[in-house]
């Protein structure tokens, strides 16, 4: 048994009272939706095939959204369907749960530091910019691979945190998705149907790894604070286009409230991003009224320098000698201490 976020009793009450419900109905219906038709009856004009990898593309781009969900255990109040979840979704990512959420929960706690195992290569003052800016656009164009890159080396690093517990589980969830794999490359190929799951499935999940690397890095990319306010890009419009697809991607473009807060759910985060807002009128929070304008600001770190916190100057931080995290925190701010 992987580890379960520990939320207080008003966290847990909070994620109870919300629902996802509609967000998750409108990424099943559109996403299956979708596939059933391309199944049943393929498209034959190459303008309503690409329409149909871009839409579909999308669309696996918002699944991606739901497994980070799942991963913080904030879908829902059920842990055992948040988990579930998880591990079918980490199936189809090559990308196992719980790598996927021990690295995350170390994103959250580290942010731009060399312990951020998300975002190496980019936070890692070992890496050299060549080095950077060759993997950033492996990282962007070929996303839907690189994750499983990038998520695995916690696992098969020689200085992995994991616990003897996390390094089970995630042995056990690589099992399973290579049996997976290698039983659905045997249908295929009994079948001669590889050709149909290029085109209906194969594609669009590659789209999904450009968006997927594409938001990521717009919302880290050239971002040199430790503080999860400051050191994150937070989109927060009020134009139907951004607020259909933070719909449907469970909000994850309010960035920097949620890195200051992984455990609550996120229908809060916009009023939270507000608040701090209205609250500190002297801060120049990196907000963004739309995804365009936020990416704007790092496509010039994506030429010049690929990289977070040491990599763009930020001070050196204090290493993490002996104490690590096994959890989301309630609430990360630039003073946590980072050692015992």
């Amino acid at each position: 048994m992987t580890s379960a976020t520990a939320f207080t009793p008003a966290e847990a009450q909070a994620i109870a009272r919300k629902t996802t419900r509609w967000n998750l109905v409108a990424i099943r219906v559109l996403l299956f939706g979708f596939l059933f038709l391309e199944y049943f009856w393929p498209s034959t004009h190459p303008a309503m095939i690409a329409t149909y990898w871009v839409l579909m593309g999308y669309f696996v781009f918002s699944w991606a959204s739901c497994f980070h969900e799942a991963i913080h255990q904030t879908l829902c109040s059920s842990l055992g369907f948040n988990r579930h979840l998880g591990r079918v979704i980490g199936v189809f990512t090559y990308m196992p749960y719980t790598a996927y959420r021990e690295s995350h929960i170390r994103h959250h706690a580290y942010l731009n530091r060399p312990e951020d195992w998300e975002l190496w290569p980019y936070s890692d003052p070992h890496r050299s910019l060549t080095f950077r800016r060759i993997f950033v656009w492996i990282d962007l164009i070929f996303g839907a691979f690189t994750v499983a890159v990038i998520y695995g080396r916690i696992y098969f690093h020689k200085n992995s945190p994991l616990s003897r517990e996390s390094r089970t589980a995630i042995r056990n969830e690589y099992l399973v998705t290579i049996v997976f794999w290698i039983v659905f490359a045997t249908y295929l190929t009994w079948n001669e149907s590889w050709l149909g799951f290029l085109r209906i499935w194969f594609v669009p999940t590659f789209l999904a790894g450009i968006l997927q690397s594409g938001r990521k890095l717009t919302e880290h990319l050239g971002m040199v604070s430790y503080d999860p306010l400051l050191g994150t890009r937070t989109v927060r419009g009020k134009s139907w286009v951004t607020i259909i697809t933070s719909f449907l991607n469970f909000d994850i473009f309010v960035h920097g409230p949620h890195h200051r807060h992984p455990r609550a759910g996120h229908t809060s985060l916009g009023k939270m991003m507000d608040e701090y807002v209205s609250d500190n009128p002297q801060t120049d929070y990196p907000v963004y009224s739309s995804y365009w304008r936020a990416t704007a600001a790092m496509l010039p770190w994506l030429f010049k320098n690929p990289g977070v916190g040491m990599n763009i100057g930020a001070e050196d931080s204090r290493q993490v000698t002996g104490a690590d995290v096994e959890d989301f925190e309630s609430d990360v701010t630039l003073t946590k201490e980072l050692v015992s």
